[in-house]
């Protein structure tokens, strides 16, 4: 029988708006036993700073650099995720003892696939120090050194999820709507694909951050005030990105957003929602076979508009799709589970990324694990 371990997920997304934590008893195989989650929020003036990171890092060519304030906005970050994590066991009667290790996702700051290049700052040793916990990080970069994209990670975990489901038939999709949306399509047989399939709430937080002044739409009540532009939607949709044969990962660069000029401020937030709903059932026409059932986690799904749009363009496919919570899941807490589980995978050397998710040569392990 595989090893059954307790490691705690940390994730801080490409919406840069906080902390996920979640702990998961698992042996990063069948094992999950899913625990309690946290939410800790970034206030603004640090947002800000995160902000700045991502200009700097524009011009970094090789991972280990850290340019400019790079550096000393990676060791507050990393402070934060300490601070995330005593807040965590804290509420939960847990002490660091009990963990056995933690997966530390960072913030991605730069992602170019393209040229095998990818920057999540956050450093793990110095989080292993202060929370006196064995991390697990970097875990993005082994994929890309072996051919792969270095991303989607999390797919290896729907699966694990999928398996687990009840009253489901394959194939399943989960997507993911966060800053990025992506996709992960588990079928008969363990076949697993995944991959980006365009913006997500970047977008839509970028445009009513400039335009509203509050740092993305809540519950869509912006959008849906608005009328959908369709000169500015398919903008968007017509992108090279959604017509290309082989699937690529995204930085959240990739997709710039409207101008001023390009619409008022609800229909810039309603086309915006339609555009990341029809990109998701767009891209999904890459999958092997077209799901009966999307299964729905990630801050976007909390975006009433959008979550609308996406079940209007489904059901024309004969498609259903439900929240992570209908399935029995926490849409909240689902990446911060995964990066758990991967922290485990890492621990035992199994493979974290596979063909059909990063487009890796063969199945390959990574991370990087420090002991405190």
């Amino acid at each position: 029988m595989e090893k059954v371990r307790t490691a705690i997920g940390l994730m801080s997304g490409t919406s840069m708006d906080g902390i996920d934590v979640a702990l998961l008893r698992t042996d990063g195989r069948a094992v999950v036993e899913r625990g309690p989650f946290l939410g800790v929020p970034y206030d603004p003036a640090f947002r800000d700073r995160l902000k700045l990171a991502l200009e700097q890092a524009k011009t970094i060519t090789q991972r280990e650099q850290r340019r400019g304030d790079l550096a000393s906005i990676e060791r507050e970050l990393t402070l934060r995720h300490v601070v995330a994590v005593r807040e965590f066991l804290a509420a939960n009667a847990l002490d660091a003892a009990s963990i056995d290790v933690i997966g530390f996702h960072g913030q991605t700051v730069l992602h170019r696939p393209d040229e095998a290049l990818t920057v999540q700052i956050g450093d793990g040793a110095l989080l292993a120090r202060e929370t006196g916990i064995s991390v697990a990080y970097d875990l993005r970069a082994n994929d890309m050194v072996h051919g792969g994209q270095g991303a989607p990670l999390v797919p290896v975990y729907h699966a694990a999820l999928a398996a687990n489901l009840t009253n489901a038939a394959l194939p399943v999709c989960f997507v993911n709507i966060g800053g990025i949306s992506n996709l992960t399509y588990i079928g008969a047989h363990g076949v697993i694909v995944g991959y980006d399939s365009g913006p997500g709430n970047t977008l839509i937080d970028q445009w009513v951050e400039t335009h509203a002044g509050v740092p993305f739409d809540q519950g869509g009540m912006i959008a849906s005030e608005g009328r959908i532009i369709a000169e500015l939607a398919d903008r968007y949709l017509n992108s090279p990105f959604f017509a290309a044969d082989k699937r690529r990962s995204l930085d959240r660069n990739d997709f710039p957003p409207p101008s001023g000029a390009d619409a008022e401020l609800a229909d810039g937030a309603r086309t915006l929602a339609y555009v990341a709903a029809a990109s998701i059932i767009k891209s999904a026409g890459h999958l092997p076979v077209t799901p009966t059932l999307y299964i729905v986690c990630g801050g976007g799904r909390l975006n009433r508009v959008l979550m609308l749009d996406l079940r209007d363009i489904a059901r024309r496919q004969g498609a259903q799709v439900i929240s992570a919570e209908a399935a029995g899941f926490n849409g909240d807490s689902m990446e911060a589970e995964a990066w758990a589980y991967l922290a485990v995978r890492s621990l035992d050397g199994l493979p974290l990324t596979f063909p059909g998710t990063t487009g890796v040569r063969a199945p390959v392990s990574g991370g990087v694990v420090v002991k405190p």
